[in-house]
């Protein structure tokens, strides 16, 4: 079985599913599938960072310190240099960039913030902290590419002429709200970040037809794919969990009685749905 990212091209290798799929409760995961999947996300998101330095450096690329900018990119290259970047790059956009464009950026910023805040509490939860290593480092490494995330669209709001976007998105927010004081499980865990990456992927993917500049469609076309994966790693690690017959803890195990989906629960849709998306001003810097 080969399952394809949702986007960028990358193609993930063949996974032996008759050796690594089993009863996945918090003691008993699969971690080097695990690992493998977290590398593969990261690889993911990497591809996504160098299209997105690419974005953001043609979209400041008018005006007197294009040279300069496209060489403190080629210096630079770091995830945390992103904002600084962008300051470099000057104001040469803000007059082309329409309000819409720049309210996406603040709302996209807006969810990044969440997810960063939502990750950052999970890790210190007792049943994650002290629990499965391989999946405090999926959440470490994350929680980073999130940071990243956001840094990129709060690089791009501001170089646009707004305004950088600091705060959680309100709608979501006050979900997590709702739902933090009933977390209790790794399960719990996965769940309510399921929802917000489908949130992010779904928003960014609307986005890429709804703001006015090309290179914009391309940052938000280069982030939704790796919102995307996260989502499939932690539909396939819900489903794990959800299983119940020991049975299946064992190497090789009976792939006869694997549940149903085990196959495609990672990747449910063809092409991606955008019903959930949030509204561009949602997250807007008011």
């Amino acid at each position: 079985m080969t399952w394809e990212a949702p986007a960028i091209g990358q193609r993930v290798p063949r996974f032996q599913w008759k050796q690594r799929w089993g009863v996945m409760g918090e003691d008993n995961l699969d971690t080097g599938w695990l690992e493998e999947l977290t590398e593969q996300s990261q690889d993911l998101n990497s591809d996504a960072l160098r299209i997105t330095r690419g974005a953001l450096v043609e979209y400041g690329q008018q005006g007197p310190r294009q040279e300069s900018a496209r060489h403190w990119w080629r210096r630079g290259g770091a995830v945390a240099g992103l904002a600084g970047g962008a300051a470099l790059l000057g104001m040469s956009r803000a007059a082309a960039a329409s309000s819409d464009d720049i309210q996406a950026l603040q709302t996209a910023a807006s969810i990044e913030n969440l997810a960063v805040s939502v990750y950052t509490t999970a890790a210190g939860l007792p049943f994650i902290k002290d629990g499965n290593k391989t999946v405090a480092a999926f959440i470490t490494k994350t929680t980073a590419q999130h940071q990243a995330h956001a840094q990129a669209f709060n690089a791009a709001a501001t170089q646009a002429g707004g305004k950088a976007q600091t705060a959680p998105d309100p709608k979501y927010a006050a979900v997590v709200k709702q739902k933090l004081p009933s977390i209790k499980t790794p399960a719990d865990v996965v769940a309510l970040a399921i929802t917000l990456e489908d949130v992010a992927a779904q928003t960014y993917t609307k986005n890429v037809s709804q703001v006015t500049d090309a290179q914009l469609r391309k940052l938000f076309a280069s982030v939704a794919p790796v919102e995307a994966q996260h989502r499939s790693v932690l539909l396939a690690v819900q489903a794990l969990l959800a299983s119940g017959d020991a049975s299946l803890i064992a190497i090789p195990t009976d792939v006869a009685k694997l549940p149903a989906a085990a196959g495609s629960v990672g990747f449910p849709d063809a092409f991606y749905p955008t019903t959930m998306a949030s509204p561009i001003s949602e997250g807007a810097v008011q």
